[in-house]
């Protein structure tokens, strides 16, 4: 009897492996049965290729899995080449399942994948036309940063995983090196100003000791936090991190610094990729990709001189008010930004003390949304310095999203490399903007949703999500938060001006072939902004063109779909019901977004 029972249940398991193993090799190599699959495998053949973008969302380790924590990044043409193939073949099979069968969140489901692929394919033909080492997110500067700050050091296997990846970047810089090649050989060069730029920046990187490059100093911080790791371990492990960043990691940047010294006297000063090969079509696909809409070039450039005529005269009326008047916007705000009034102290002191008061806006502000929304995410906002390293090419601020799993927070980080760049004023804004009710706010919705696919979560439109932080700017305003602050609400305008101004300088550079020091003129004059400020920016319009476009963009959508739910809806408008159809469905494509909003009006109105 036992003999039996016992081969029966052999052959049961022998079954379940069969088809178990049928059930993986159709998930994997064929199109699933179940779209609900479709789904999952689309993210899962795309995130399980891209291991720092698994780190960085922090999704599987709650599974056990982990050894994707000790490898980067394919930088290989070839890889790019897969990649392209595999969108091909995802965009056919999605199309495979018929709409007619699926439950109206398929559809929709069905519909933002299907945009995002499409976009994909339709930008293979400029797979190579960008510059993958550039001064502001180039995988010089990128690799470090994602070490000091995402790479998880929670338990000893990670400092191994740490070590794996410092042995892996060679042949990640290797890669990129064959494209940079390969790049050059098309006419896809940097302009000169990014070929200076990255050699200061990866020459000052290599010329530290060992023990005092940021990969080394973050990894002792932290490391230091690490149960379970006696003295000696951590004291061996700091050497071998040492031992690996002189024997592996500065090698392999002084073959990218060799590179690009060679390649400087090849470089030039035209900035847009008009110069590109084909660089018209490819400025306006950037212009769909960023903006998901089919705005020309033309089109976005007088809608941006047209809002900046507008905002400027909002401003015009404050700065008259306050005791400016007559003088030109730009000018006045150079002053506000001189007054001793609104300045720290330009040392550390300064700059604690300007982290302490934007995580203060932030706390304030989360309190305050109780009365916006009807959802509020879990994950908390913590507020940073941007890494002194990048700082002198990095953005006034950015915001990089919690871990999936809650073991990172959101982290809002702040420029302080210039504390008379940081003027109070401006301070209320860019924290709504980059934290809560902003960046923060809706990323974390977006990836606390449940009952969606992955990729629902996590899927990047621009215009969607920069054009919701600006939204956060103005509401802030309509909820009263700058009353009594008439500089803080001038700082918001400035904000929104500065954004307008990025539709015509983007546009000026990539379609017109305005120079790079027209662009800096011309932004300095409307916005009052620094000049190191200004050059920032404008040079990272030139490396990432067509995606300072998306905010203002998406922005004025929100605001026109907000008057179309209040003039159709009237005292049915419910502003926290509102907000709840603009973010519960993550991220979407303008044109998709607008196709929700309808749907919920018509919804309402029945």
């Amino acid at each position: 009897m036992f003999k039996r029972v016992l081969k029966w249940l052999l052959g049961l398991s022998a079954v379940l492996v069969v088809a178990l193993a049928i059930f993986l090799i159709n998930l994997i190599y064929f199109r699933p049965w179940s779209l609900n699959l479709f789904y999952e495998k689309v993210f899962a053949e795309f995130i399980f290729s891209e291991p720092e973008l698994l780190s960085s969302l922090g999704l599987v380790e709650q599974f056990g899995i982990t050894g994707h924590n000790g490898k980067l990044g394919d930088e290989s043409p070839v890889h790019q080449e897969k990649v392209a193939a595999l969108w091909r073949k995802d965009l056919a099979q999605l199309r495979a399942y018929p709409l007619s069968r699926q439950s109206e969140s398929q559809r929709l489901s069905t519909h933002v994948l299907d945009w995002f692929i499409a976009r994909e394919v339709e930008g293979e033909r400029f797979q190579f036309h960008n510059y993958p080492v550039n001064q502001l997110f180039g995988v010089q500067n990128q690799f470090p940063t994602f070490m000091a700050n995402t790479h998880r050091l929670l338990a000893p296997r990670d400092c191994d995983y740490y070590l794996q990846r410092l042995g892996a970047l060679p042949v990640k810089f290797d890669q990129t090196l064959e494209g940079l090649r390969l790049r050059e050989g098309k006419g896809i060069i940097p302009p000169r100003f990014v070929v200076e730029e990255v050699l200061k920046e990866m020459r000052s990187f290599v010329a530290k000791p060992a023990a005092a490059n940021i990969l080394a100093t973050s990894f002792k911080t932290r490391a230091a936090k690490i149960s379970g790791l006696s003295e000696q371990q951590r004291a061996d492990f700091q050497s071998r991190v040492e031992s690996a960043i002189t024997a592996q990691v500065y090698p392999a940047y002084q073959k990218l610094i060799d590179y690009f010294q060679a390649l400087l006297p090849k470089t030039t000063t035209d900035d847009g990729v008009w110069k590109l090969p084909d660089g018209a079509a490819y400025y306006a696909y950037l212009l769909r990709l960023n903006t998901t809409t089919t705005m020309s070039p033309d089109e976005v450039h007088e809608l941006g001189l047209r809002e900046v005529a507008r905002i400027e005269g909002e401003m015009h009326v404050l700065l008259d008010a306050n005791g400016f008047t007559g003088q030109p916007v730009g000018q006045a705000m150079v002053s506000l930004g001189k007054d001793p009034r609104f300045l720290y102290p330009n040392d550390d002191a300064g700059r604690s003390a300007a982290l302490a008061d934007y995580q203060r806006l932030i706390d304030d502000a989360t309190r305050r949304c109780a009365q916006l929304f009807l959802t509020t995410p879990r994950a908390v906002c913590e507020v940073r310095r941007v890494p002194v390293f990048k700082e002198a090419t990095a953005p006034g601020a950015y915001y990089e999203g919690a871990s999936l799993d809650g073991t990172r927070p959101g982290v809002f980080y702040a420029n302080l490399r210039n504390m008379n760049e940081v003027a109070k004023w401006s301070m209320p804004t860019l924290a709504y903007h980059e934290g809560v009710p902003g960046h923060h706010w809706q990323i974390s919705t977006a990836q606390e949703l449940k009952g969606l696919p992955q990729f629902r979560k996590v899927i990047p439109f621009t215009a969607y999500m920069e054009g919701w932080a600006l939204y956060a700017e103005w509401l802030a305003k309509e909820a009263g938060w700058y009353a009594n602050d008439p500089f803080g609400d001038l700082g918001r305008l400035q904000a929104e001006l500065f954004r307008a101004v990025r539709l015509v300088v983007d546009t000026g550079i990539h379609e017109k072939r305005w120079t790079r020091a027209q662009a800096i003129t011309y932004m300095r004059e409307k916005t009052g902004m620094s000049e190191g400020e200004v050059t920032s920016e404008i040079e990272r319009y030139i490396v990432a063109p067509g995606q300072a476009c998306a905010y203002k963009v998406g922005m004025l959508k929100m605001l026109e779909l907000r008057a179309r739910a209040q003039q159709r809806l009237g005292e049915k408008f419910d502003e926290r019901e509102f907000h709840d159809v603009l973010l519960k469905n993550g991220a979407l494509p303008l044109e998709i977004l607008e196709e929700q909003v309808n749907a919920y009006l018509q919804r309402k109105k029945a």
